[in-house]
């Protein structure tokens, strides 16, 4: 089993770990773009998903550019990731491919809904600072 982010999710990571780290202010989408590798012509789309959540703010203008509307130590991986991906809950059954209570709860419904509230809680509990810092003080069996 994997657990993976589209490209559009870890374009969003990235860019937020950029405007993390900036001091300066505003960041011109070009800046960003050019710092984390990032497709020029993708990260407008990324960053609108990131405006309409509330999470960056955009200046238009000669010199403008994006800075974070939330500090990074009170925004979670996990709404950045849901700002560009969408809920991270699933909507069909693992085994059926579509409602699992139709007829009752599948043989493994149990199993999967709680791994999927441990990834959940464990996306919530890691900042942008801390992920703009190295990352949490995990340890991960591979990489």
């Amino acid at each position: 089993m994997r657990l993976e982010l589209t490209k559009r999710g870890d374009y969003a990571v990235r860019a937020m770990s950029a405007l993390a780290s900036d001091d300066e202010g505003l960041m011109s989408a070009r800046t960003i773009a050019a710092q984390m590798a990032i497709p020029p012509r993708f990260l407008p789309q990324v960053m609108a998903d990131l405006v309409r959540a509330g999470l960056v703010e955009g200046v238009t203008g000669r010199s403008g550019g994006y800075r974070l509307s939330v500090a990074a130590a009170d925004t979670s991986l996990l709404r950045i990731v849901e700002a560009v991906e969408g809920s991270s809950r699933r909507e069909t059954c693992v085994l059926r491919g579509g409602p699992c209570a139709r007829d009752g709860a599948c043989a493994v419904h149990a199993a999967f809904c709680g791994a999927e509230e441990a990834m959940i809680g464990a996306l919530e509990s890691v900042s942008l600072a801390e992920v703009s810092n190295g990352g949490p003080a995990w340890t991960c069996a591979a990489t």
